[in-house]
C-alpha cells in the first residue's frame, strides 16, 4: 500500500500519536499484524507517530525493524530522540543536563535503596541509562514475561515503585526531576518537562493543529498522564491494543 505525502492526506493538519506498551502492543511484546494493518489504513488519512519512554532499539523490537517506514514520526525516550519520515531530528542528553556529580549522587542513592528492598526475586539491569532519562527497575529489566507479571502483582500489593519514587522526590527535591511509573516493572527519571509532551514541539513546528493521543497510563503518575491531559491534545485512554483498535475504527471510520 503506497503512502500519500503528508500534505496530500485527507486530514492533513491532524496527527495521531500512540504510546507503545499496552497501547499498540502488549507490554514488552510485539505488535500484531491486525494492528499494523489498521495503522496502514489510518496513515492513508492522517499522519501517525508513536511516543514511548524506551530507546529506539527496544521500540524496533516491538514494532518492527522497519519502524521508520511504518510511522511518519518516531519519538523514542519521550521525543528526546526523534525521527520524521526516517530522518533524525535534534536530540537532547540527560547526562549533559544533570552533570556527572549530581548523576553520581542520584545513582548511588538508587542502588542503596534497591539493595535494601525485600523482593521475592531479582534479575538484572536495575538502572538503565538512556539518552534522555534513566529507567529504574526493582526486579531488573532482564526479568522474563512470567516474572514481570508476578512482579507487577507484588508491586501493586506493596507499592514498591510508588514508595521508591516518594523517597527520591524527598531526597532530590532540588534536582528538578520528574518520576513517572510506566509498564509493569519500572519507572523513569527525567528532567521536569521532558515527559511525553516534549515530542509535541516537533509536531507543532510541523503545523499540526489537531493532535490525538492514545495511551494506557493516562492516570496521574502514569507516564501518559501529561500528554493525555495537555490542552494541545485530544486524549484517548485505552486499556489494551484491542481497545486502541476499537476506538480508532470508531473515531476515524477505518
Amino acid at each position: 500500500m503506497s503512502v500519500p505525502p503528508l500534505d496530500q492526506r485527507e486530514l492533513k493538519n491532524t496527527i495521531v500519536l500512540f504510546d507503545v506498551d499496552g497501547t499498540l502492543t502488549p507490554a514488552r511484546q510485539t505488535v500484531s499484524p491486525e494492528m499494523l494493518e489498521l495503522l496502514a489504513k489510518l496513515r492513508q488519512k492522517t499522519a501517525i507517530g508513536f511516543v514511548g519512554g524506551s530507546d529506539f532499539v527496544k521500540q524496533q523490537e516491538q514494532l518492527g525493524e522497519n519502524v521508520l517506514d511504518i510511522f511518519d514520526y518516531c519519538f523514542s525516550e519521550n521525543g528526546l530522540t526523534a525521527y520524521k519520515l526516517g530522518e533524525k531530528l535534534a536530540s537532547q542528553s540527560f547526562i549533559n543536563w544533570i552533570g556527572e556529580e549530581k548523576y553520581n549522587k542520584l545513582v548511588k542513592f538508587i542502588l542503596r535503596y534497591l539493595a535494601d528492598l525485600d523482593l521475592p526475586k531479582r534479575r538484572g539491569t536495575f538502572v538503565e541509562f538512556r539518552n534522555g532519562m534513566i529507567n529504574v527497575s526493582p526486579i531488573g529489566r532482564n526479568a522474563s514475561n512470567p516474572e514481570r507479571l508476578e512482579y507487577e502483582k507484588f508491586d501493586l500489593a506493596h507499592n514498591v515503585r510508588a514508595n521508591f519514587v516518594d523517597a527520591l522526590k524527598k531526597e532530590f527535591s532540588d534536582y528538578g526531576l520528574t518520576y513517572s511509573i510506566g509498564g509493569q516493572i519500572s519507572f523513569d527519571v527525567f528532567p521536569t518537562g521532558w515527559d511525553k509532551t516534549y515530542c509535541l514541539q516537533h509536531v507543532e513546528a510541523a503545523g499540526y493543529t489537531t493532535i490525538h493521543f492514545f495511551g494506557d497510563k493516562s492516570f496521574k503518575g502514569g507516564n501518559d498522564y501529561e500528554i493525555y491531559e495537555d490542552p494541545r491534545t485530544i486524549g484517548h485512554a485505552v486499556n489494551s491494543p484491542d481497545d486502541t483498535m476499537r476506538i480508532l475504527k470508531e473515531t476515524f471510520g477505518i
